[in-house]
């Protein structure tokens, strides 16, 4: 099988733990591009915070190569920052997941992601050294009413970050119950966040929808993660892929386990088997 585009996770997947980069992931992920291969970071960040990222990997401003961001909430490609598509959240359902958790307790860290900002609500020292690891900018609120952001771009995702898993699947059963089940998208990630998107809004149906955009079919689109909110994206591959250190819930439902793990560049073990030129 030809393999012409890889979506990958970032953190805990592509990243290092301390949010730095392998060599040999920066060297393959090289090779690929030269090649005409796409390498898309799929993330539930914003495009904005993995500029840094692209420049390291030589995809930063490149015309035909993309980012997924926001879990699937938008496709962007790099040339530009072009926003090619969106799956918003009303503001309604943004105030209702907000309020819902913060209930649970009123010192919970809240992250709200538009399309070109990320605010924060009361960030906690632990989230705020994660921040700083991976340079993600964001802007600090002291309110628990959005109105303001009627104003600004559409909203992305709603997430909650505590260290307690207990704390997080609280908030999972509070929000998804006070909202509807039916009417979000709720995963967990990084061993830290509890993540809340509009139904119908993941990693895999993004991933299969800029395939689509760019004549790439779904067999042959290999993803890459970890975590509980990357399960979607190997669901939907063509090959899915866990890394070595992935929860076992993504291992079970993965095609393919990396014998390496993030820290020692599991991305380029995948290149270099299934996709750069010297692979057998």
């Amino acid at each position: 099988m030809t393999y012409k585009m890889l979506v990958s996770d970032l953190d805990e997947t592509l990243l290092n733990d301390d949010g730095s980069i392998n060599p040999d992931n920066i060297k393959t992920i090289k090779q690929a591009i030269s090649q005409g291969f796409k390498f898309v970071p799929n993330t539930g960040r914003s495009f904005k915070s993995v500029q840094a990222l692209l420049e390291t990997l030589g995809l930063k401003d490149q015309a035909q190569q993309y980012v997924i961001s926001y879990n699937g909430g938008a496709i962007v490609e790099n040339k530009g920052n072009r926003v090619i598509a969106t799956r918003a959240m009303t503001f309604d359902l943004a105030q209702k997941i907000f309020s819902a958790g913060i209930k649970i307790n009123s010192a919970i860290d809240v992250h709200i992601y538009t399309v070109d900002q990320l605010f924060i609500y009361n960030i906690s020292e632990t989230d705020q050294a994660y921040m700083a690891e991976r340079h993600v900018p964001y802007q600090l609120v002291d309110t628990t009413d959005l109105s303001f952001l009627k104003s600004e771009a559409p909203i992305m995702k709603v997430i909650f970050e505590h260290p307690d898993q207990a704390v997080r699947d609280v908030i999972m059963t509070e929000v998804s119950d006070t909202v509807g089940a039916e009417n979000v998208v709720a995963t967990y990630s990084s061993n830290r966040y509890v993540e809340f998107n509009p139904k119908g809004v993941d990693k895999g149906s993004a991933s299969l929808q800029l395939g689509e955009l760019l004549g790439i079919q779904q067999s042959e689109i290999m993803a890459v993660g970890d975590n509980a909110n990357d399960k979607s994206m190997i669901d939907a591959a063509g090959l899915g892929v866990a890394v070595q250190n992935a929860i076992e819930p993504i291992k079970s439902v993965a095609q393919l386990i990396t014998k390496k793990s993030n820290n020692e560049g599991a991305i380029a073990e995948i290149l270099q088997q299934f996709v750069l030129d010297d692979h057998e």
